[in-house]
């Protein structure tokens, strides 16, 4: 059956969820601000300004006009960064009705409130929401590279329509009820890519990656726990799997920007050099601040001192040392036995 569905969002990821819900049947439009890119889509199915390469299917429709865009949407999938979901969900409110089913696609903490992206969309008044989470480069789904999501929200019949809506030969959604946990480990991991790219940047090697990806893992499942998600979670799709890509691969904004931080170049160099968003530096500045208020800035040390290189210019050399020379309070792996000792 075909659902009439909007997508927000004309980047890289969005122009990727829309070509493959065309695909599977639905009629599907795309909001862009950009009128070159609304004009390159209807006029020759190219995004021409993320992928000019790259055919979209023919079905699908681009709009610049966000009244038009919407009113009629059955399903709105949002994919634009966290810091402006607030301002977009404001403007969904006055022409979609709140039982609208909403899908959220940004990895991200809002800064001065710290809340996921849900609990944005959610305050706006919608009350379906359902969140797209993974390891899932933009690059490879519009290639059609075979590549596996997750679709997370705690009512399972909203979880499984999207998994309908999307699931395809090369993309495979699996469902998930932990919302909290799908969203704080997609939220999280940008952050240890920027750790990734850092050490990248100081061309430390494969063994510091290794221990990085690991030692965050557990230090993502301690902030998950905290905030009542589960943290087998973690060890997913929107966890590790997610943990994995982006702390490796050059498609990897994240990653892309820290290398450039390691390499000595400020925050404004970065940005210029990846010119993309980069959700992990106003997540590290969120979490950043929730660690203070709780004084819990022990239990996440990796993320402390992402924070301390990017915004109080610690040299990212003295970083690393501290984190090797740190209290020995988390010492023992979270997954050993304490009676082994007894052997």
């Amino acid at each position: 059956m075909k659902s009439k569905i909007t997508v927000i969002g004309g980047g890289s990821w969005g122009t990727s969820l829309a070509n493959i819900l065309a695909e599977n049947g639905h009629l599907t439009r795309i909001y862009a601000r950009d009128k070159s890119v609304v004009d390159s889509i209807n006029e020759k199915n190219i995004n021409h300004k993320y992928f000019p390469e790259i055919k979209l299917h023919e079905d699908l429709k681009a709009v610049n006009d966000f009244k038009k865009a919407v009113s009629e949407a059955e399903v709105i999938v949002i994919s634009v960064p966290t810091h402006a979901a607030e301002k977009v969900c404001s403007e969904l409110k006055k022409y979609t009705a709140e039982k609208t089913l909403i899908v959220s696609t940004a990895k991200g903490i809002e800064e001065e409130n710290f809340k996921v992206n849900s609990e944005i969309i959610k305050d706006a008044g919608f009350k379906n929401v359902v969140v797209l989470s993974g390891p899932t480069h933009a690059e490879e789904v519009i290639k059609k590279l075979p590549t596996a999501i997750v679709s997370a929200s705690r009512n399972k019949e909203n979880a499984e329509k999207v998994q309908d809506l999307f699931m395809s030969p090369y993309f495979r959604v699996y469902t998930n009820p932990d919302l909290i946990g799908v969203e704080l480990g997609g939220a999280v991991k940008n952050v240890i890519a920027l750790a990734s790219g850092i050490c990248d940047g100081l061309d430390f090697g494969d063994n510091t990656r290794a221990a990085l990806i690991t030692r965050a893992l557990m230090e993502m499942g301690r902030f998950v726990d905290y905030h009542g998600g589960k943290k087998m979670t973690l060890a997913g799709l929107s966890g590790m799997g997610d943990l994995v890509v982006t702390c490796t691969s050059m498609h990897s904004r994240n990653r892309r920007f820290g290398i450039e931080i390691g390499k000595g170049k400020s925050i404004a160099e970065a940005k210029d050099r990846v010119k993309q968003v980069v959700e992990g530096v106003k997540t590290t500045r969120a979490i950043y601040k929730w660690l203070e208020k709780e004084n819990l800035e022990l239990e996440m040390p990796i993320t402390y001192q992402v924070y301390n290189v990017l915004f109080n210019d610690k040299d990212p050399y003295q970083a690393v040392d501290q984190l090797m020379l740190r209290s020995k309070k988390h010492e023992m792996e979270a997954v050993v036995d304490k009676s082994l000792w007894n052997i």
